[in-house]
C-alpha cells in the first residue's frame, strides 16, 4: 500500500433524504468545519447552509437516468484535495453506504493510504415511509426488512440486473420481509413482472418520490397495478418502492396520489 504524508481528512457524510431538519448533530459538525465539500446531486440546498462561508463546494452530481459526474474523477478530486491539506467532506444524499457508492470510495481512499471517517445518514427507504405513517417492520405484519437496487449497471438493461427478483418474492412472502427497491422506477416492469412469480397480486405496494421533502407525492397500489399506477401518476426518479403488508392500512384507502404534509 501506497503511505501518503497529508494534513488533510476525509469523511463520507450522509446528508439524509433531503429534510435538513434530518442531518445529525455529528453530521453538522462535519460540514461546518470542511474546506472541501464534494456535493451529490441530491443534496438538499438547505444542507449547504451549513457550510463555512468560505468552504469550496463541488457539485458533484449523480443520478440515475441523468448525466453523471464519472465516480472515478470524484474520487481523484477526494483524494488531491486531501493531499493539499483540506478538510474534505464527500457529502451524500441518505446514507453513503446505502447505495451511496461509499464503500467504492473508502476502498480507493485507503489504497491511496488515506483513512476516511464516515457519518451515517437517515437512509431515503426509511424516511419515505415513515412520512406515511408507516413502519419498515411490525410483529403482525413483517419479520424484517430487505434493501435492493433496482437499477442495473451503466450499459445494462433492468433484466440484466442480477437481483434474482422471483427468489427475493418467494423469500418475501415466506419470511413476510418488506422489501424497499431504491431506483426501481425506470424497470419497473421487469421487476414487477418477476415479483409476480412469487408474491401475490394484491400485495400493497406504495411509491414514494421526494421523501421527506414539501413536495414529496406517493402513490399505493398493489404489485399487480403497479408499473399503470406509477405510469397514470407521473412519478418518477428519484422514488422508493416499498412492498409489503405493513402498507396494508395504507392499500385500504386505494390508490391515491398525495402531497408532503397535506
Amino acid at each position: 500500500m501506497k503511505t501518503l504524508s497529508t494534513q488533510g481528512t476525509c469523511t463520507l457524510v450522509g446528508a439524509g433524504p433531503g429534510d435538513p431538519e434530518l442531518l445529525t448533530i455529528k453530521a453538522v459538525k462535519a460540514i461546518q468545519t470542511a474546506t472541501v465539500l464534494l456535493v451529490d446531486d441530491l443534496v438538499s440546498p438547505e444542507v449547504l447552509a451549513y457550510a463555512r462561508p468560505d468552504a469550496r463546494i463541488i457539485h458533484v452530481g449523480k443520478r440515475g437516468g441523468c448525466r453523471s459526474t464519472p465516480q472515478a474523477f470524484i474520487e481523484r478530486l477526494m483524494i488531491a484535495a486531501v493531499q493539499e491539506g483540506e478538510t474534505v467532506v464527500r457529502l451524500k444524499g441518505g446514507d453513503p453506504f446505502i447505495f451511496g457508492r461509499g464503500g467504492e470510495e473508502v476502498e480507493h481512499l485507503r489504497e491511496a493510504g488515506i483513512e476516511c471517517g464516515v457519518v451515517n445518514g437517515i437512509t431515503a427507504g426509511l424516511a419515505a415511509v415513515t412520512a406515511l405513517g408507516v413502519p419498515l417492520t411490525h410483529r403482525d405484519h413483517a419479520q424484517g426488512v430487505v434493501f435492493v437496487t433496482g437499477h442495473a449497471k451503466t450499459g445494462h438493461s433492468a433484466e440484466e440486473n442480477p437481483t434474482d427478483w422471483r427468489q427475493l418474492a418467494a423469500t418475501a412472502r415466506d419470511a413476510r420481509l418488506t422489501l424497499v427497491i431504491y431506483m426501481g422506477v425506470s424497470g419497473v416492469a421487469h421487476i414487477q413482472n418477476e415479483l409476480l412469480h412469487g408474491l401475490p397480486g394484491n400485495t400493497p405496494v406504495a411509491v414514494i418520490q421526494h421523501a421527506s421533502l414539501p413536495h414529496q407525492r406517493h402513490i399505493t397500489s398493489t404489485l399487480s397495478c403497479l408499473r399503470a399506477d406509477i405510469s397514470a401518476s407521473g412519478l418518477g426518479s428519484p422514488s422508493v418502492i416499498v412492498v409489503g403488508d405493513v402498507l396494508q392500512g395504507l392499500a385500504a384507502a386505494g390508490v391515491s396520489v398525495t402531497r408532503f404534509g397535506t
